[in-house]
C-alpha cells in the first residue's frame, strides 16, 4: 500500500482517478519518477474502463509523423490544434515502444514473414495500425493492469468513485470517495483525472455502462474549464439490435461495404474516400440511408481474409446474436467525446494541481471529429507526459478541511435513479445526437436543468453512487446542450440543421 493513512484520512503523493490505458500510463510514469501513487477506479474488472471494449487498434506513425498528422487533421475538418497533433505524432512510436512493446510486451498481430500486420482504418491514408485481432483494448489493459498492480509503488484501488474533488483557494487536494458515508478524504499532491467517456448518456453507445462524465463534471463543478463538449462522435457501425457492440472500421479498412435496403452500395455518393471517409460522414451517411431503404448492412463477403478466422471476437459476438452470414445490420451508436476539461499539452488542467488525460480531457488533437485509432495513443501519450509532469511539481500532500458528507436521510424512492437517468437518455437520444436544432437543443436544456435541480435535491441528503454519477451525467448532458446551443456552425460531429417540424408538432422529451 502507498497510500500514507492518518486517522481519518489518506495522503498520497499522485492520485489517479480511472484505469484506462490513461490513468495506466499516468500511474506508471508517476512511479517511474519516484512517486507514491494511489489510483482509484470504480470498475471491479477490466472491461469496465472503456479501453477494454477498444476493437480497432493504436496508431503509430511508421516513421512519417507528418502523414498522421495531415489525416488527423482533415478527418477534424480542419479543426484539431496543430501544436497538439504535433505532441501526439512526436511521442507516438517513441510511447508505444516503451510501454506497450518493451514493458508490456504486447504480442501484436504479424504476418507470416513476422513482420507487424499493420492495418488500415477509416480516413488513415496509410496502413499503421497496430492491432491483436479486432479486440487490442483487451489485450492491452489487462496486462498493463497487471502490471501497475505489481509495481511496488503503485496502489490500486477496485470498486471505489471519486464523488467531489478538493479543492482550497484555487488548488486541488485530492478527491472524496465512496469508501464510507462520510466521503472519506485522500489528499494528494497532485489529481490526474482519467475517467474515461460520457456513453450512459445515451441509449445506444459502445461505452462501458458507467461512462457518466465523471471526471468532467466534478472538474466543472470545481471550476474547471471544459472545451469542445459539442463534439459528441457516433460510430457508423455498431450492430443494430438488442445488446449493440462494436464493429470496428477496420473490417472497412480491409475490404468490408456498407449496403443499403436496397442492396446498393452508397458511400460513394456521400464523400470522395467512399466507406473509408471520417466517421462524422459515415455515421450520417448511415443513417439517411436506413431512414430512405430501411436497413444498413456492413457486408463482410468482400474482406481480403475470411471473415470468422480474421476477426473471431466479432465473428462470435454476431453468431451470438444469430448471424450467420456475411450482411451484419448497423446503425450509428455513440461512441466517443471529442472534448472535455480543457488541457495543455502535459494534461494541466486550469485548476492548480489538477490534470485530465484520456477521454474526458480536451487536448485539442481531435477538434471536431476524431480519427480513427488514435485514442488509445492519446491516453498513453498524454499518460505518460501529466504521469511525469505530476511527480514532478514537488507538491507535498497537504490535508485541508473537506466536506462531510454524511447524510441525514438515507432513504431514497427506490427507482429515483433509474427513471431519471431513462428521461436523461431520451432527451439527448432525440435532441443532441446525429443532428441537432438550435429550438430542440433549447428544449433539451430545459429538460436537463430541471432534472439536475431534482438531483440535487436529493444528493444533499444521501450519498449513493448511483446518485453522484446521475449527478454527474446530468451536469455534463447540460454542458453538452450549452456547448451545441453557443455553436450554430456545422463542423464534424456537431451538425447543425433546421428542425422542419412546428412547434405544435415537434414531440417534447418526457418529463415525468
Amino acid at each position: 500500500m502507498t497510500a500514507t493513512h492518518d486517522h481519518d484520512h489518506e495522503i498520497a503523493d499522485v492520485l489517479v482517478v480511472g484505469s484506462g490505458i490513461a490513468g495506466c500510463a499516468a500511474a506508471l510514469q508517476a512511479a517511474r519518477e519516484g512517486a507514491e501513487v494511489l489510483l482509484l477506479t470504480k470498475a471491479t474488472k477490466p472491461d469496465g474502463a472503456s479501453t477494454d471494449w477498444a476493437q480497432g487498434g493504436i496508431s503509430t506513425t511508421r516513421g512519417e509523423p507528418e502523414s498522421l498528422k495531415a489525416d488527423i487533421i482533415a478527418a477534424s475538418d480542419g479543426t484539431a490544434d496543430p501544436d497538439a497533433v504535433d505532441v501526439l505524432v512526436e511521442n507516438a512510436d517513441d510511447a508505444v515502444e516503451d510501454v506497450l512493446l518493451e514493458t508490456l510486451e504486447i504480442e501484436f498481430d504479424e504476418t507470416d514473414d513476422g513482420e507487424f500486420d499493420y492495418t488500415r482504418e477509416a480516413a488513415h491514408s496509410d496502413y499503421r495500425i497496430l492491432h491483436v485481432d479486432a479486440a487490442t483494448g483487451t489485450h492491452i489493459l489487462r496486462p498493463f493492469l497487471n502490471h501497475i498492480d505489481a509495481h511496488d509503488r503503485i496502489e490500486v484501488r477496485q470498486d471505489t468513485a471519486a464523488l467531489e474533488l478538493i479543492t482550497h483557494e484555487g488548488r486541488v487536494h485530492g478527491v472524496l470517495s465512496d469508501e464510507d458515508p462520510t466521503g472519506n478524504p485522500i489528499f494528494a499532491g497532485t489529481t490526474i483525472l482519467a475517467t474515461g467517456g460520457i456513453g450512459a448518456l445515451y441509449t445506444r453507445s459502445t461505452n462501458p455502462d458507467d461512462a457518466t462524465g465523471d471526471g468532467i463534471a466534478m472538474a466543472a463543478l470545481a471550476g474547471a474549464d471544459v472545451a469542445d463538449l459539442e463534439y459528441v462522435q457516433f460510430h457508423p457501425t455498431a450492430y443494430d439490435g438488442a445488446d449493440p457492440f462494436l464493429l470496428s472500421e477496420a473490417l472497412r479498412g480491409e475490404g468490408a461495404i456498407l449496403r443499403n435496403g436496397d442492396g446498393e452500395r452508397f458511400m460513394d455518393d456521400y464523400h470522395s474516400q467512399g466507406d473509408l471517409a471520417p466517421r462524422d460522414v459515415v455515421a450520417r451517411a448511415v443513417e439517411t440511408e436506413r431512414e430512405a431503404t430501411g436497413e444498413v448492412v456492413l457486408d463482410v463477403s468482400t474482406l481480403e481474409g475470411a471473415f470468422a478466422e480474421e476477426y473471431p471476437a466479432i465473428a462470435e459476438k454476431c453468431r451470438d446474436r444469430g448471424i450467420d452470414g456475411d450482411e451484419i445490420p448497423v446503425a450509428p451508436c455513440e461512441h466517443f467525446l471529442c472534448g472535455g476539461i480543457d488541457v495543455d499539452e502535459h494534461g494541466r488542467t486550469s485548476l492548480d494541481r489538477l490534470y485530465a488525460v484520456g477521454e474526458c480531457s480536451r487536448t485539442g488533437v481531435h477538434g471536431a471529429n476524431r480519427l480513427a485509432s488514435t485514442s488509445l495513443l492519446e491516453g498513453l501519450v498524454w499518460g505518460l507526459r501529466a504521469g511525469e509532469d505530476a511527480a514532478g511539481l514537488d507538491a507535498d500532500p497537504e490535508p485541508v478541511e473537506a466536506p462531510d458528507l454524511r447524510n441525514s436521510d438515507p432513504d431514497l424512492p427506490e427507482r429515483f435513479a433509474a427513471e431519471k437517468s431513462i428521461r436523461l437518455k431520451r432527451t439527448m437520444d432525440e435532441y443532441l445526437g446525429l443532428e441537432r436544432d438550435p429550438d430542440e437543443i433549447a428544449r433539451a436544456s430545459a429538460v436537463l436543468r430541471r432534472l439536475k435541480g431534482e438531483v440535487d435535491a436529493y444528493i444533499r441528503t444521501r450519498t449513493a453512487r448511483d446518485l453522484y454519477e446521475l449527478r454527474n451525467a446530468s451536469v455534463t448532458a447540460l454542458l453538452i446542450a450549452r456547448a451545441a446551443s453557443e455553436n450554430a456552425e456545422s463542423t464534424g460531429c456537431h451538425y447543425v440543421v433546421e428542425d422542419s417540424r412546428d412547434d405544435s408538432t415537434a414531440e417534447q422529451p418526457a418529463d415525468d
